[in-house]
């Protein structure tokens, strides 16, 4: 073996060792087109996986073999479908797709209880499993520009969801189990189709602050007659308040844009 060959096995060794010590693998912007079989061999070392703007095409099976691992990073990657043994990742927190080419989500998408965050914004989504209903911890669900008509009606028994993200999509209406989302603070609809919403969501969503429902058909006088409007209201501009008085403390010259119905 060479000195060049022997020192890039070093350095192949090296690092290895840093990502079973440190449990975090990153290789963003590495050319990477398959995933590496150095890095499935480390299977329970994993905590962080970020392969950010590679030329991944697919994820294999094996990833199955990750089960520590709590954050899953793929962002602008060619993915076009996630595996089925996704569903064994039983430690996944977050989960970032954003950037992909990804068609359809797989049943077992709903065995991933611990996830508390989704981002698939910008992929090729035409539906959302039913199963998604399972994931009780999930927070935050970003499904902004894909090719979405409608959200499941089981997406109400994600009882944690704080945030829901679903902008630049075809939506025409919303389920009526969303009302059933009691922490639900923010819900972006922006550049839809929503003709009409639940009637009783700005009542039953009482920790709902901010509702963006920009380039939709549905008229503002529809919104501001809605039962609850008022109390809304009262919500938004207290939370607006505050982050007026944040940011005077803080001296930021800008203002969340998200408060503006």
């Amino acid at each position: 073996m060479g000195s060049s060959e022997s020192k890039a096995a070093d350095s192949k060794a090296n690092r290895i060792a840093r990502w079973r010590s440190t449990g975090i693998v990153a290789l963003r912007e590495a050319k990477l087109k398959t995933f590496p079989d150095e890095v499935l061999d480390l299977d329970k070392s994993v905590r962080t996986l970020d392969f950010t703007q590679n030329k991944l095409v697919e994820i294999p099976m094996e990833i199955s073999k990750l089960v520590n691992m709590q954050r899953l990073i793929l962002a602008s990657n060619h993915i076009e479908q996630l595996p089925s043994t996704m569903g064994n990742l039983q430690s996944l927190k977050a989960m970032i797709l954003d950037g992909n080419r990804i068609t359809s989500l797989p049943d077992e998408l709903g065995e991933l209880v611990k996830l508390e965050k989704l981002s698939i914004s910008g992929n090729m989504l035409m539906s959302l499993p039913n199963t998604i209903g399972s994931l009780r911890n999930l927070s935050l669900l970003n499904v902004s520009n894909n090719k979405l008509k409608c959200l499941p009606e089981s997406i109400g028994i994600c009882s944690s969801l704080e945030e829901l993200q679903a902008n630049d999509n075809l939506i025409e209406e919303l389920p009526a189990s969303v009302c059933n989302l009691v922490q639900l603070k923010s819900l972006s609809l922006n550049n839809n189709k929503v003709n009409q919403i639940p009637p009783n969501i700005l009542k039953d969503c009482k920790a709902l602050q901010n509702f963006s429902l920009h380039d939709n058909p549905i008229s503002m006088s529809q919104f501001q007659q809605m039962d609850g409007f008022k109390e809304f209201e009262a919500r938004r501009k207290k939370k607006f308040d505050k982050q007026l008085d944040s940011n005077v403390m803080i001296g930021s010259k800008g203002l969340d844009e998200g408060v503006d119905l």
